[in-house]
């Protein structure tokens, strides 16, 4: 998973985001579009779209306290969000926070003033958006936000009991620290429910992604697999001889069209050195093959046979038989992995629901209940009946909440209970293994880019909505 660290002093303390499936129905755990979506980049602030698990780097050890050191003073409104006030203090404190941040990245320094415009807006579209989630009725249980925390603390490799002393060292108590995450997760649901429906990739999206791809990158970069079958024409042969190998070749190309295995034709026709092994060539990168072979091959799909091509050496029938293309991976850490499902309600609390879902797994563990069983009585997920396997699966096709668990568990082990947005999760990893992804896994690759981007352009027009609804009144500008 792609992850771009920010600091806490800029508050972006972004959720774990969520997905719906595809082929295996496991509701919970991937995109809405049905296709996978990858861990992407989290922005912070208005302009990004933190759906993933975000890194957050805590204040270091003996930090400053810059919000604690700010003096204070008698406070006043500087805007009001829909009746709700924005205070001079809660921008103070979010500056200073933010001042330290670019500190600390040394980059370049803008003026207070652009600052505390910038942190005013982002107070503004955050107050819309808490508001529009109390609106929907959108609720982040307690669990939720103490699991929120635990992953932070994760990340930064540290106790939750350290992360909540350097948090008071930077002038943020531990309630103000749940808080924030709260508010966080509920915009972030939010998010959620309003724009990720929004947005479909279809495949003349990704298919123009490809060219696009193919056409401005560089061709030594992809890797091409070929099969080939060569019938010789032997140096000075008579027109005849030639018309007789072409007819050979085109007998070979014609079989392997009208159906037939490619390497059993190639064993009985070829006479290049690959052939008595089926005609395979291997994976190489592009400029490793003959500029005759990339050019016949240009525009033929995987799984398309061209030929027969004349060169000095005879007639050549090519069969496509892989291409990767730039900036889609060719392998992939997969895990196997199988899960419990529990959906909160009015009748089950997600906490109710994780003590139910560790009963479980003190149960199994003690030999006394099986995890497919369970599964397949209890889980609330399509894929119960599976008993709760999820097959084999790439990196960035869950949530990440359940990435998370996936990448500390061993073979074999059970995680604790664990929250997303579509319930609590018990989970299993089965298995752990690198391979080679197929032109199918990797269009959802590409797929899962295409849709990044268009979420992106989504949120940012989704923001443009609600801040153009919502009535804002700016008052005497923060000091």
């Amino acid at each position: 998973m792609k992850q771009r660290a920010i600091t806490l002093g800029l508050a972006c303390l972004t959720a774990l985001a969520g997905t719906v499936p595809p082929a295996v129905h496991a509701q919970g755990l991937r995109p809405s579009s049905g296709t996978g979506l990858s861990a992407g980049s989290t922005g912070s602030g208005a302009g990004g779209f933190p759906r993933n698990t975000t890194a957050i780097t805590l204040p270091a050890p003996g930090g400053s306290g810059n919000a604690a050191a700010l003096p204070r003073q008698a406070d006043y409104i500087v805007a009001v969000v829909n009746s709700e006030p924005i205070t001079n203090n809660e921008v103070r404190t979010r500056q200073a926070r933010m001042e330290a941040q670019i500190a600390a990245q040394g980059g370049e320094r803008p003026s207070q003033a652009r600052i505390a415009k910038e942190v005013l807006e982002r107070l503004v579209l955050e107050k819309i958006q808490l508001q529009l989630a109390a609106e929907g009725g959108i609720k982040v249980d307690d669990l939720a936000v103490t699991q929120a925390a635990q992953s932070v603390a994760r990340q930064n490799s540290v106790s939750t009991d350290e992360m909540y002393r350097r948090l008071a060292q930077d002038g943020i108590s531990r309630e103000r620290f749940m808080q924030e995450l709260r508010n966080q997760l509920l915009m972030q649901r939010l998010r959620e429910r309003e724009v990720e429906s929004r947005v479909k990739v279809s495949d003349l999206e990704v298919d123009q992604y490809l060219r696009d791809q193919q056409s401005s990158a560089d061709p030594s970069k992809f890797e091409i697999n070929l099969g080939h079958i060569l019938v010789v024409v032997p140096e000075g042969a008579a027109p005849e001889v030639v018309e007789q190998r072409r007819a050979r070749a085109q007998a070979a190309a014609d079989r392997v069209r009208g159906g037939e295995d490619f390497a059993t034709v190639a064993r009985d026709v070829s006479e290049a050195p690959e052939g008595a092994k089926g005609g395979e060539l291997g994976l190489r990168p592009a400029d490793r093959y003959p500029e005759l072979f990339l050019n016949a091959t240009a525009r033929t799909a995987v799984g398309g046979v061209v030929g027969p091509v004349r060169s000095p050496a005879g007639f050549h029938v090519l069969k496509v038989i892989e291409k990767t293309r730039p900036g889609v991976a060719a392998t992939a850490i997969q895990t196997h992995a199988r899960h419990i499902l529990l959906r909160a309600s009015p009748q089950l609390s997600e906490a109710a629901a994780a003590q139910r879902l560790a009963d479980y797994r003190s149960r199994i563990e003690a030999g006394t209940a099986d995890f497919a069983t369970l599964a397949r009585e209890h889980s609330q997920d399509g894929s119960a009946k599976e008993g709760g396997d999820l097959g084999w699966a790439g990196p960035g096709r869950y949530v990440p909440e359940f990435e998370e668990a996936l990448a500390n568990l061993r073979p074999g082990e059970i995680s604790q209970p664990v929250v997303s947005r579509f319930g609590v999760h018990l989970i299993q990893l089965l298995d752990r293994r690198e391979a080679k992804l197929t032109q199918r896994e990797q269009r959802d690759a590409v797929r899962d880019v295409v849709r990044e981007k268009k979420l992106d352009e989504a949120y940012a027009n989704w923001m443009q909505e609600i801040r153009g609804r919502a009535y804002v009144e700016f008052r005497d500008p923060p000091q």
